[in-house]
């Protein structure tokens, strides 16, 4: 095989990989209001604490999980309530840290699921400090698409990943 014809196949190998990893598509229907999945009570339990206590008595303190449209880092109408029980519990009670963690769906690069998630976690942490936390309160981090809690491949599996979670990680003294 000639230096030219080597050259060209190679570059007939690269362009057919290269288009292989093309994303996809972006879906542009609107999405439906995503239904809360159903947690056991080990699956967000904080163990000790005031926490455990108020959470009892606030039913919105129960709900540790906020939902955010396709594409999206805008806390929803329905998302309002829950934050606003947390920044309160933070408010009340200094020694309170939690760590907001922001997912993503598998749609997208690993690298832009990534900062998505981080811009919704950053939505939820701005959300809690606009409504009395501290920010020394409140940790950021982004798992982006890696830990879905559907794993299925279509809009209501996508609907319960696009999230951010609210993940005490010490209760007030």
């Amino acid at each position: 095989m000639s230096m030219l014809n080597r050259n060209a196949f190679f570059a007939l190998i690269a362009a057919v990989a290269i288009s292989a990893c093309s994303s996809t598509p972006e879906d542009t229907t609107e999405p439906a209001p995503a239904p809360a999945p159903e947690y056991s009570a080990t699956d967000n339990e904080v163990q000790g604490g005031d926490y455990g206590a108020q959470e009892q008595t606030d039913p919105a303190l129960q709900n540790r999980v906020v939902y955010f449209d396709f594409d999206k880092a805008n806390i929803r109408p329905d998302a309002i309530a829950t934050l606003q029980a947390h920044a309160q519990y933070l408010s009340q009670n200094p020694g309170a840290r939690v760590r907001v963690e922001g997912h993503a769906d598998e749609r997208g690069t690993r690298e832009y699921n990534m900062a998505l998630g981080e811009r919704r976690a950053k939505a939820a942490a701005s959300f809690l400090a606009a409504n009395g936390a501290s920010a020394s309160q409140l940790e950021i981090i982004s798992y982006g698409e890696e830990r879905p809690i559907a794993l299925g491949h279509a809009e209501g599996s996508w609907s319960q990943n696009r999230r951010s979670e609210l993940n005490y990680t010490s209760e007030a003294p």
